[in-house]
Order: C-alpha cells, then sequence, then structure tokens
C-alpha cells in the first residue's frame, strides 16, 4: 500500500477501525460488482424509455466494462498518487453521482455518459478492497477479512440481475441506480470512520509512465470493445473490429515499452515473470471465463428457451449465493488445515462437473434442472477465486500488493470478456450448424407430410411448426456444446491448480 497503512504486527488483533476500513472495501466492492449485472434484467426496459435500439442498448453495458477494467489496472498507481483513504473518497462519492445521472438519463448519450463514470470510479473499488484486508489486517485474520471481500464481490453478480429485475418489474429500473445512493453514504462514512488521513505523492505525476498509462487506456478499452462487440460486428469482416485490433495492438506496445524504459512503470508487470505469480492470473483467465460464461448461459436459456422472465431467472440464479453463506464462516478454518491445492483444484473439480452436468440440457429443461449445476458452479467459484485470491497477495511484497491485486481482478474480468466473446460466436455458429442438419431431416419428410395434410388445406402449416421445433432443438443442443466446451477450458485449470504453492501461515488463526 506504498506505506499508507502500518502493517500490524504478527500477534496484534485488529482494531474496530481496522475492521471497518475492511467493511468499507467489502462494500465498495459489492458495489461496483452489483452494477456490472444489475441492468441486464432492466435493460429492455431502459432502452425503450431513453430510445435506445437493441444494438446501441449494448453500450449501456460494454462501455461500463472498458471504463472499468481501464481503472481497475490503473488502480494501484492512482492509490500510491492520492493515498487510499482519498481515493476511495473521490471513487465512492463520483460513482454516486455517476449513478444518479443514469437514474435520470432520458437519452443514450447522458446514460452511456453515467456508465462510463461508474465504470471508471466503480473500477478501483474491488482491487483496493483486497489491499485493505492485506495491509490493515494482521496475518492471523486475514483469512476472515478475505472471506468477507470474496462474499461481496462474487455475490455482486449472482444479485445483479434479482435485483434489477424486481426492481423494473415493481417499482422502476431508474432504482436499479438510485439504490446507490444510501449505500454510497454508508460507504463515505465507513472510509472517514476506519481510514486515517494519508498524504498525497503529487510528485508522481512527473515520474508517471504516462506512455504505459495511455497504452493501458487504449489497449484495455480497445479489446474490451472488440471482445465485447466482436460477434455483433462480425468481427474481422468490420472495418471498426480491425481499426480497434490495431489500436488494441498499438496501446500494448506503447506498455511494453513503458516497462522497459520507464523508471517506475505504470503497472509491475513485472510481477508476471513470477512462476507463482503467472500461474495464478492464468488460473484467474479461466476462472473469470468459467464465471462469466456460466452466469450468462443459464440466463440466456432460460430466457430464451424455457421462456422465464426477468424475475424468475434472478430466483434461479440467486441459488449461486447458497454455497457463499455456507462456506463462508469455515473459511479461515480451510485456510489453516487443507492444503490450499487441494480446495483450488476442489474447485476446479466442481466447475467442470457443473458444465458436464448442464450439458445434459433438453427442450423441456427448466429452472430445477439448473439447482445442482449452479450449486457446483458456486461452490467452484468460492474454492477457486477465493483461496486464489489468498495466493496472489501473500507471494508479494506489502508496497506492491495493490498492483498484484488490480492485475489479479484486471485478468479475471478480461477472462470473462473473452469468455463471452467466444460463447457468443460459437453458440451461434453451433446453433447454425445443428439447424443446417435437423433441416435435411425437413427436406427428407417435407413431401411426405405435405402429402398427408393436404386434405386439410394447410400444408405449409404443419412444416412450419416442424422447422420452429427445429430450430428450438439446435438452439438447445447449441448450448449443451458450450457448456461441453467450458468444461474442457476448466480442465486445463487442473493441472494449474495442481501447481500452486502452498501458503506459509502466520500464528494461529484469530477469529475476533
Amino acid at each position: 500500500m506504498s506505506g499508507d497503512q502500518a502493517v500490524p504486527d504478527k500477534e496484534e488483533r485488529a482494531d474496530l477501525f481496522a475492521w471497518l476500513a475492511v467493511a468499507a472495501g467489502a462494500l465498495g466492492a459489492l458495489m461496483a460488482s452489483l452494477d456490472i449485472a444489475i441492468i441486464n434484467s432492466a435493460l429492455p426496459a431502459i432502452q425503450g424509455e431513453i430510445g435506445a435500439s437493441g444494438s446501441d442498448g449494448t453500450w449501456i453495458g460494454t462501455s461500463f466494462l472498458i471504463a472499468e477494467i481501464i481503472s481497475i489496472i490503473l488502480s494501484g498507481w492512482l492509490e500510491r498518487l492520492l493515498g487510499l483513504r482519498r481515493l476511495l473518497l473521490i471513487a465512492s462519492t463520483m460513482f454516486t453521482a455517476f449513478s444518479m445521472l443514469c437514474g435520470i438519463a432520458n437519452s443514450l448519450d447522458m446514460m452511456i455518459l453515467g456508465r462510463i463514470g461508474q465504470g471508471l470510479f466503480g473500477g478501483v473499488l474491488i482491487p483496493t478492497a483486497m489491499a485493505i484486508v492485506s495491509t490493515r489486517l494482521p496475518p492471523s485474520q486475514r483469512a476472515i477479512g478475505f472471506a468477507l471481500f470474496s462474499i461481496t464481490v462474487m455475490l455482486g453478480p449472482v444479485l445483479g440481475p434479482l435485483v434489477g429485475g424486481l426492481l423494473a418489474e415493481h417499482m422502476s429500473w431508474r432504482y436499479s441506480f438510485f439504490i446507490n445512493l444510501p449505500v454510497g453514504i454508508v460507504l463515505v462514512i465507513l472510509i472517514l470512520t476506519g481510514l486515517a488521513p494519508t498524504k498525497a505523492r503529487y510528485d508522481l505525476l512527473l515520474s508517471a509512465d504516462w506512455v504505459g498509462i495511455f497504452g493501458l487506456a487504449i489497449g484495455l478499452g480497445a479489446l474490451t470493445f472488440v471482445l465485447e462487440d466482436g460477434q455483433r460486428e462480425m468481427w474481422f469482416e468490420s472495418p471498426l473490429i480491425r481499426l480497434l485490433s490495431l489500436v488494441a495492438a498499438l496501446g500494448f506496445a506503447m506498455v511494453a515499452y513503458g516497462q522497459l524504459r520507464a523508471k517506475t512503470p505504470a503497472v509491475a508487470l513485472y510481477l508476471l515473470r513470477r512462476p507463482q505469480f503467472l500461474n495464478s492470473i492464468l488460473l484467474s483467465v479461466l476462472s473469470g471465463i468459467g464465471l462469466f460464461g456460466t452466469l450468462y448461459l443459464t440466463p440466456q436459456f432460460l430466457g430464451l428457451i424455457a421462456g422465464y422472465n426477468s424475475a424468475e431467472v434472478g430466483y434461479v440464479v440467486l441459488l449461486n449465493g447458497v454455497p457463499f453463506l455456507l462456506l463462508s464462516p469455515v473459511f479461515p478454518l480451510l485456510m489453516r488445515t487443507v492444503d490450499i491445492r487441494i480446495l483450488i483444484t476442489s474447485g476446479v473439480m466442481c466447475l467442470i462437473a457443473s458444465s458436464l452436468l448442464a450439458a445434459g440440457l433438453t427442450p423441456d429443461s427448466a429452472g430445477s434442472f439448473f439447482i445442482m449445476p449452479q450449486l457446483l458452479m458456486s461452490m467452484g467459484m468460492f474454492l477457486t477465486m477465493a483461496f486464489l485470491s489468498q495466493v496472489v497477495v501473500m507471494s508479494v511484497e506489502d508496497e506492491i500488493v495493490d498492483d498484484a491485486s488490480a492485475i489479479f481482478n484486471c485478468a479475471r474480468n478480461l477472462g470473462g470478456s473473452v469468455g463471452l466473446a467466444l460463447i457468443a460466436t460459437m453458440l451461434d455458429r453451433r446453433q447454425s450448424l445443428h439447424l443446417a442438419r435437423l433441416s435435411e431431416s425437413i427436406t427428407q419428410s417435407a413431401a411426405q407430410g405435405q402429402a398427408l395434410l393436404m386434405n386439410d388445406g394447410g400444408g405449409q402449416v404443419p412444416i412450419a411448426l416442424m422447422s420452429q421445433a427445429f430450430a428450438r432443438q439446435a438452439a438447445v443442443m447449441a448450448f449443451s456444446d458450450i457448456y461441453l466446451i467450458l468444461g474442457g477450458l476448466m480442465m486445463l485449470a487442473v493441472p494449474l491448480a495442481l501447481m500452486v504453492k502452498p501458503i506459509k501461515h502466520h500464528g494461529p488463526l484469530v477469529m475476533h
């Protein structure tokens, strides 16, 4: 934390103010992660009221993700520049203000501006929460802090669709943004109470790696857009996608230049040269694909195939929160008594089992079918991400834990973006492939169907119905394929999980 907060001695128990700081970090992470998905259920209502088309409306989500991923990776440098307390006060206040702008938006431009502001200021709230735990709590109590952080940051995407759907259905989609006002006020109070004032280091502006900072901004921004909108723009058939791909390459070349030439690079990417850290980042990318991929696929299937409304989808997705609540109380005990390689590998195996079970979809599958896959997925994400975050922050020095946290969280989000891009592309292609194969059956049976029903005077109707049924079956088969592919990708994480180095524990576990 760049010396902002003193690390307590090993034997010392954290005081009330330290726990208030941890609570502030966890609440900020929850608020930021919740807003990633809270508008998904309400998006049709938002588009209709502000006059946005379906393609234009995707920018409501994409603009947030692009801004967030840029600020996540730069959060370590911003913390050194402004100090932790000042940065969090600015971020929470401005995040709340831009949320209010989204809530009163009456045009697409106004909404996108608000979402960009939310992403820019909300992005720093997640990695700084990890950094608060690792620097404000003594080693013997950090497991408890990380359990609290893991619950909040992973429950956000789970609760988002349900909260957004309920608010949109029973009140107004605008309350999906207005809800951040009371949360933001509580967050500011916790920050002012739990964190001591810190001195800003504006001298860093003079020695900053501006080439690397600018490169990160344009590189990550362009890459995120390509991944989010590539399928809709027909990938490299689109001049825009080709241009943004070149911009992304240029941005990352600038980052590489900054890493080689700058006295103090914008982000400590040299950490990736450490095998243990690189292994954790690769696991984070794969876990991000699994998390965001499943959170995308299940609601899509329930909405498109099973005919569920937003609230009904939200109730099914809410099952993901059950393992978090059950496992969190025993998180510190597991940290002390079980080899972390076993925990993370068990999490990966749960993710694999979840995907393989979900691959057994049929056209009649409904919410009850997803109970076990959802529970396994959630348990897998908890065991993987919660314990992996411990490995990340405990494998680096305290003064660069903010950079390590930023890279780790950025990797997870980038993994999610890559996963969603692959899923969107493969889902479309696999559905077309299955439909083409099933259509051969339509062609072969068309004459017989026509002959059998000519007496009804409606020979074309059964063929249309047959085509509709085959299209539905093709979609189900495509969803099953994607779940199988996700399971295969998660298998790549097994050897990485087994290569994680055990964590050296400090002293006895302190629960209070």
